[in-house]
């Protein structure tokens, strides 16, 4: 699989049907597992032969194993048809994955641990809304409605804690970041595996809270799952690099290093929607974005004229208080209003937002200038503030038009209609 750096949005998600591929690639990644390879190998083989009515096949990747893990992946890459074997000299789950993802013509790739503690019975309800074009990932989630899960206090209690420490830092939505079973389309795949940087055992939590923000659609599947006393993770150092990676990950999301903007879906992802014209997308989600935003620009444009306005005149002060919540607006709208992510652009979008300041500008300054003509003496600082929010709201209209017309258009709207009735197969 080539992966995928250009810019631009993901095509709509179409069905998946055969071709020369097959159309799921399992991968089991494994590390010193000479004992359980060959019966949990044979047994997922089993279970897609009788049960999965596409073609597939079930890829080996061995994580530098030091017993003889890689002579059984091999022999059974040779004897059976479905199974091949990949050798990897550096450890890490991420870093299997991403190796046999990357590679894999498969246009749907998945993932399972080699202990198959999750019942293979959630195999097809994971992947086939993939197929169908439905998703874009699949997660097997222990902790959702449904699910039934056997496992000690401690492994239990450690799930659900790093499971609350995502959704209060990052926002996650999804309900378990580490359950070995998943799957994911390969045109998202291509887009977004560059974006990871783990290869551990952050590598999915990174990935799904990567695919959230983006907004593609995760599709959950609870899943019956018994825990393997003889797992060989280690818990502690798992958490504490976990803890790393969520610091990193939402460090990165907080400045807008990611260009996400790359995994986004056409509205309703179905390219009949793009047919429609007269309608603009996202009016409503914008209009309450950019007024939040201005909301708190506002005070802290109040806040600073205040300050400024101790040691300097009033048409200074009101020029450098604009000037430093400008900046911070165009940044806020950029990332929270217009959803505008990465460095891509970031330079001309503030001078844009510059030149909508420098209207603000003169809106606001002849209406003190107005009043410094119409009081004749000077006015009351509370006079000056009334007069400056009035002028503030007309202000706010305009930046709002030329933001969303000029400074962030939604440059999708520039992509050809397609014939809605091209789009049925």
């Amino acid at each position: 699989m080539r992966i995928h750096t250009s810019a631009g949005t993901l095509p709509a998600r179409e069905p998946l049907g055969e071709s020369g591929a097959p159309v799921l690639d399992v991968v089991v990644p494994v590390f010193n597992e000479e004992r359980d390879l060959e019966a949990c190998v044979l047994r997922l083989r089993e279970h897609l032969a009788r049960t999965f009515p596409y073609t597939y096949r079930i890829t080996v990747a061995d994580n530098a194993s030091t017993d003889r893990t890689p002579e059984i992946a091999d022999r059974l890459g040779r004897v059976v048809p479905e199974v091949t074997s990949v050798r990897l000299e550096q450890k890490g789950r991420g870093w299997a994955l991403r190796a046999v993802w990357e590679r894999s013509d498969a246009p749907v790739l998945a993932y399972m641990d080699v202990d198959l503690s999750t019942d293979l019975k959630a195999l097809l309800p994971l992947v086939a809304p993939l197929i169908s074009g439905h998703s874009d990932l699949a997660i097997g989630s222990r902790l959702a409605g449904g699910s039934r899960v056997v496992r000690g206090p401690k492994r239990e209690l450690v799930s659900r804690t790093y499971n609350l420490i995502l959704r209060s830092s990052l926002a996650a939505r999804f309900s378990d970041a580490q359950c070995g079973f998943k799957a994911i389309r390969a045109d998202v795949a291509e887009r977004l595996l560059p974006m990871v940087e783990d290869t551990g055992w952050f590598f999915d939590t990174e990935m799904l809270v990567l695919a959230e923000r983006a907004g593609l659609r995760i599709h959950e599947v609870p899943v019956d799952w018994v825990d393997d006393p003889d797992s060989t993770v280690r818990v502690v150092r798992t958490a504490v690099d976990d803890l790393k990676g969520v610091w990193r990950v939402g460090r990165a999301l907080a400045v807008g290093a990611l260009p996400l903007d790359r995994l986004a879906r056409p509205f309703g992802d179905d390219p009949r929607d793009r047919a429609i014209g007269g309608v603009p997308g996202g009016l409503a989600r914008q209009l309450v974005g950019f007024c939040a935003v201005g909301a708190l620009s506002t005070l802290a444009y109040l806040a600073l004229y205040s300050v400024f306005r101790a040691g300097v005149g009033p048409q200074t002060a009101n020029a450098l208080a604009l000037l430093v919540s400008a900046v911070a607006n165009t940044a806020a709208n950029r990332r929270f209003t217009f959803r505008v992510r990465g460095r891509e652009r970031a330079v001309r979008h503030q001078a844009q937002g510059l030149v909508v300041f420098a209207i603000g500008l003169a809106l606001t300054s002849g209406s003190l200038a107005a009043l410094d003509a119409a009081v004749g003496a000077s006015p009351s600082h509370g006079t000056e503030l009334a007069v400056l929010v009035a002028a503030n709201l007309a202000a706010t209209v305009l930046r709002f038009l030329l933001f969303r017309a000029w400074v962030f258009p939604d440059r999708r709207s520039d992509l050809p209609a397609r014939d809605p009735r091209k789009a049925v197969r």
